[in-house]
């Protein structure tokens, strides 16, 4: 992992957890916060480098979040696993397929069943709505693969017993809905020196790291900045949590950009 690619740059298009931040109808102090960092689509990122761009998940905000970051062109998207807070703005690929053509999908091969039966009309050979995009299908095993120049090298990890991939680019990787990883998948990390990783709440979650759990493991792999993500209301307000993390981890937030 060691070529050097150029520049990556990272748009963070949703950092919150499965309902968003706010939650409808909810009165929580967080969700009625006016600060535009308390506000969270559900998570994704934009890698772009060179002329490339590539999305992690499309959950159900994916059309607000590439009108909102002027995203015209996608080279594919990238699934982590099938939960629907990650995959269900996979109909909203339309516009790019209609200029495009096939939009290219990686994702292990569970999750490229489930996208099938939840997306049967995207997927259809035969007798096929007009209107339907298409896509062409990757699918990942835990080795390394590549998006045009760039090698990838997913990170296995558990999901409370669901598998779930991360995906290491270079020098930058990004896990989220993570509760626990192999010594072995943590090792791919060494090195990096920008890590995004999940932390849902303060509290302890089944299927996900809390703050703590997530700082413990920013600190194994020691890279040089780490940025949170994937958060609930329950952690906090932005301003507040940030003020009590290490000088070099971060809450993510939307819109936020970075490079490496």
């Amino acid at each position: 992992m060691s070529k050097n690619y150029g520049i990556l740059k990272i748009t963070f298009l949703g950092t919150g957890t499965s309902q968003g931040i706010p939650i409808i109808g909810s009165d929580h102090p967080v969700c009625l916060s006016e600060n535009p960092k308390d506000k969270r689509l559900r998570v994704s990122v934009l890698i772009e480098w060179e002329d490339y761009a590539y999305v992690i998940d499309c959950g159900p905000d994916f059309r607000q979040q590439m009108l909102r970051a002027n995203c015209k062109r996608i080279d594919g998207i990238i699934f982590t696993h099938e939960h629907s807070d990650h995959v269900l703005g996979l109909d909203d690929i339309r516009p790019f397929y209609f200029r495009q053509g096939d939009i290219s999908i990686f994702a292990h091969k569970r999750v490229l069943k489930s996208l099938k039966k939840r997306f049967d009309y995207i997927f259809k050979k035969e007798n096929k709505y007009p209107g339907a995009p298409s896509v062409h299908i990757n699918r990942l095993k835990n080795a390394s693969f590549k998006l045009k120049d760039l090698d990838v090298l997913p990170v296995n990890g558990l999901h409370d017993k669901l598998q779930v991939f991360g995906y290491r680019f270079n020098h930058f990787a990004y896990l989220t809905d993570m509760k626990s990883l192999k010594n072995k998948e943590v090792k791919k990390l060494k090195g990096v020196k920008v890590l995004v990783i999940n932390a849902l709440r303060l509290e302890p979650h089944r299927s996900h790291f809390n703050l703590k759990e997530a700082l413990e493991f920013i600190s194994v792999v020691n890279p040089e900045r780490a940025y949170l993500t994937h958060i609930s209301h329950l952690l906090g307000f932005h301003e507040e949590v940030e003020k009590t993390l290490p000088e070099n981890v971060f809450l993510a937030y939307d819109n936020l950009q970075i490079t490496i």
